[in-house]
């Protein structure tokens, strides 16, 4: 069964419309044979009389009839099926993956959603809260477009933009002995449990914990571990112990928390975008665009998956 093509329906639309050859062929900017022989064509494909021409005017039939409507429907998706792949192609259109740590979810991540949904509101964002390591996984078979992560070390063929840095703080229950300071000194927690990530699912921040702890001066007592961080700082509330943790993780406000500074210069979170190098979607390119300024390198102590 031969289908007809998009142009002898457009035609046809044409003249169905006009009721009349000339004012059709003017219309559509072609000559009054040509568009008579493309009807032509056109009803020995659909296998019927479409049109009832006289000396005088143009008629459908009712199979004209049933392929008019039917073709304005075609038409009409074609040319949304144009438009659409005219904006994915700019970047206005699409879905994107996006995997990320449960820390940007207290810094940069609901910032950076909000203005790209306002800037890009027919882009579709899939967010998953994935660990580092599967993130990376993710974005080498496509199944991720863009991952947000303690700075890393990219696997072959991954693209990284450290995107944010924040320093370690204390978190302590809120009777703790030394809640009541703003800021201390990492050695005056030399003596309590620790709460800490495992080291196999978070080695760069359970090495750079360690790392400060022995700068200052004794190894830190793991009493507890937990998975993710907002247990962390619960498992704090709970007296297991006290943490260190990403500054933004102060955002997360709860009675019988505190937060502290340390006096631990040179231990920072480093915090970066990663995506697939060859992966050159538009929609991502625009979502790589509203990311926080790429941070310049820094010398000293720096977290390192």
């Amino acid at each position: 069964m031969n289908i007809p093509d998009l142009r002898r329906l457009r035609y046809f639309v044409a003249v169905a419309e006009e009721l009349h050859f000339g004012r059709a062929a003017r219309r559509l900017n072609v000559s009054q044979p040509p568009l008579s022989v493309q009807i032509r064509t056109l009803e020995r494909e659909v296998g019927a009389q479409l049109l009832v021409r006289t000396q005088r005017r143009v008629e459908l039939t009712e199979a004209g009839r049933v392929l008019l409507e039917e073709a304005r429907r075609l038409l009409g998706q074609a040319e949304a099926a144009v438009i659409h792949a005219r904006r994915a192609a700019q970047g206005t259109v699409g879905r994107l993956a996006i995997g990320f740590v449960s820390t940007v979810d207290y810094s940069i991540l609901p910032p950076l959603v909000r203005h790209f949904r306002q800037k890009h509101p027919g882009i579709a964002l899939k967010l998953q809260e994935l660990t580092g390591d599967r993130q990376q996984a993710l974005l080498r078979s496509g199944e991720l477009d863009l991952g947000l992560s303690i700075l890393p070390s990219p696997a072959p063929g991954l693209t990284l933009r450290p995107v944010l840095r924040e320093p370690l703080i204390a978190a302590v229950p809120v009777n703790h002995r030394l809640a009541a300071r703003r800021r201390l000194a990492l050695r005056a927690l030399a003596s309590e449990p620790f709460v800490q990530f495992p080291r196999e699912l978070a080695p760069g921040l359970y090495d750079l914990a360690i790392a400060a702890c022995r700068r200052a001066g004794f190894t830190p007592h793991l009493a507890q571990e937990a998975i993710q961080m907002q247990t962390i700082v619960g498992l704090v509330a709970a007296g297991l112990g006290v943490a260190l943790v990403p500054q933004c993780m102060s955002k997360l406000q709860r009675p019988d928390v505190r937060y502290l500074a340390l006096d631990a210069r040179g231990f920072e979170v480093e915090t970066a975008a990663l995506w697939h190098s060859e992966n050159h979607a538009p929609a991502l390119a625009a979502l790589i665009a509203d990311l926080p300024a790429p941070l310049a390198p820094r010398a000293g102590r720096r977290l390192a998956v």
